[in-house]
């Protein structure tokens, strides 16, 4: 059967993650979590508002969806496209940014980009790859040695990223899945390992029922949602799009720093 949650909930199986260990989001995880356990639209709705990182990409791609003002935010294409990818993403251009966007952007490009519009021209999107791999400090970190391993910890939990499911034992799953990796030089996306996720809290989750052999969505070291051949398409074009635009901007800052040296 195919699962049709509520753009709310969809919202609320990929964030509740990082907001589970208090990167991200409302200071009250448990109550986020309870909200989407109830499929409290309107308590979730409120909640998303302390994921002031998330919002002004969810707007720039509700924008691209419904030209009209205010467009929703939490609709279902919205929050698919922004956590796992879709062609609505490919409808976003610096043109159509509105003034309020820009500010909601201003100082939070990354150490890549000094505002959006120099983003969105070099290949960005709104999707959470961009996010992951483009404003978040640890890309920077990667070439000071000392940084490296906690930096390549972070982008590899922080990015979504498929698997397949191998066991379930209560409110964890072994799954296979392939780690980001590091050579030196760029980040690559590496052979398949086994890992344990987690899949619930005291038996109850977020997501629909999981079972063996389930193409899953991971983030940090949770399942957030069970996955079609298509939507895990869709998160390796667009993930794999920031990858290689990060790998890109470490190269030219690579021959800039040569050259001055």
């Amino acid at each position: 059967m195919i699962d049709r949650a509520s753009g709310p909930l969809l919202f609320a199986r990929y964030a509740f993650p990082p907001n589970h260990y208090g990167y991200c989001g409302p200071e009250d995880a448990d109550g986020f979590f309870r909200s989407g356990v109830a499929g409290d639209d309107d308590g979730l709705r409120a909640r998303a508002r302390n994921f002031d990182g998330a919002l002004p990409h969810l707007q720039l791609i509700a924008d691209a969806v419904d030209h009209s003002d205010p467009a929703d935010i939490l609709d279902r294409r919205v929050v698919e496209a922004y956590w796992l990818g879709s062609a609505v993403l490919d409808q976003v251009s610096a043109d159509s940014i509105r003034p309020t966007i820009s500010a909601a952007f201003a100082g939070r490009c990354g150490p890549l980009f000094t505002d959006l519009a120099e983003a969105l021209a070099a290949g960005a999107l709104p999707h959470h790859s961009f996010v992951v791999f483009c404003i978040y400090p640890w890309v920077s970190m990667l070439a000071d040695p000392r940084r490296t391993a906690p930096a390549m910890r972070v982008l590899d939990r922080c990015r979504i990223r498929s698997g397949v499911v191998l066991s379930i034992t209560h409110d964890q799953a072994l799954v296979e899945s392939a780690p980001l990796t590091w050579d030196d030089d760029r980040m690559t996306v590496g052979p398949v390992v086994t890992e344990s996720v987690r899949t619930g809290i005291d038996g109850v989750g977020l997501t629909a029922q999981i079972r063996v052999g389930d193409q899953v969505a991971l983030h940090w070291d949770w399942v957030c949602d069970v996955i079609n051949d298509d939507q895990r398409e869709m998160l390796d074009r667009y993930s794999g799009r920031h990858l290689a635009l990060a790998n890109s901007m470490l190269a030219k800052r690579r021959l800039a720093v040569a050259s001055h040296g």
